[in-house]
Formats: C-alpha cells, structure tokens, sequence
C-alpha cells in the first residue's frame, strides 16, 4: 500500500492566469462556508448566495466560472435557477449539489443542464474532484465553454 502524500493538484487558472471563479449557493450557511473555505484553500475565487435572487446578482457581477448549485432554495429551485444563470453566463459549468437523491431528480438536473450532480451528504474531495473534471473539460466527452458534459443524447436506430 502507498502511503506516500498525494501532491495536491494545481489550481485551475482562467486564460488570464487569475484564479477560477467559483459561485457556491446554498440556503445551509455551515455547509456554504465549509465548502467556501475548502475552495479557497484550493486557490480559488469564490462567493456565496443562500438563495436565487442573490445568486443571479452574484453572477452578474462576479462571472463565475462554475457554480455549485443547490436544488431546495427558499426563494425558487435550482432547476429553475440553472435557466436564470445560463442567460446572465452561458458558458458557466454548474454542479448540482443537493439532497434530492431520486434518480427522477438527478436526471432532471442533468437533462436542465446541470455538468455533474452530487447528493448530499458529501465528500468534500468528491466534490473538488468533480468541480475540477467538469471545469477543466478533462475526462473526454462534450465540451462546451470550457464545461466537461455527459453530452447529447444519441439515437439508437434498429438494425
């Protein structure tokens, strides 16, 4: 067994060299603060919304790179909020982050839009990995903007 220490990744950087941006929202203050501060250590830009409105004026003003996206919102759903976003930041990689764990919902985030969709509760590296795969565009698979997708769905015809 290796019990070497894992080197930790480089940060991901825009084209400009600055940090990536990362808007986390979130109605769990503790939650959004811990996963902020990981974030951050990580050497990325983040700010935080606990509802909708303020994360449509977040992204407006700060232009995410990615945004971590509860669905249960006090003032609408994520699904909803995915739309909102997507007009303000087209290109923006979104990862689902919330505690619907049907298989309906998590389809429904994905078919919305939505790079990658984890269920709380969570591991922090889980979430890090993933942010880092979907905003890197590494993994193969659709990209668009900068986003790793799961792609479009693709017909089957019969033989």
């Amino acid at each position: 067994m290796d019990t070497a220490p894992r080197a930790r990744p480089a940060p991901l950087t825009r084209p400009d060299g600055s940090p990536v941006r990362v808007l986390v929202v979130d109605d769990e203050p503790d939650l959004t603060e811990v996963l902020a501060g990981v974030l951050r250590y990580e050497g990325w830009q983040v700010r935080t919304a606990g509802d909708v409105a303020a994360a449509l004026a977040e992204a407006g003003s700060f232009e995410p790179d990615a945004v971590v996206l509860d669905i249960v919102l006090p003032d609408g759903n994520g699904l909803t909020a995915l739309r909102d976003l997507r007009a303000v930041r087209p290109d923006v990689c979104v990862l689902f982050l919330t505690a619907r764990d049907a298989v309906e919902d998590r389809t429904a985030g994905i078919t919305a839009g939505g790079d990658d969709y984890v269920i709380k509760p969570f591991s922090l590296e889980e979430v890090l990995a993933r942010l880092r795969v979907v905003r890197a565009g590494r993994a193969g698979g659709w990209r668009r903007g900068g986003c790793r997708r799961a792609g479009p769905p693709r017909r089957t015809t019969p033989r």
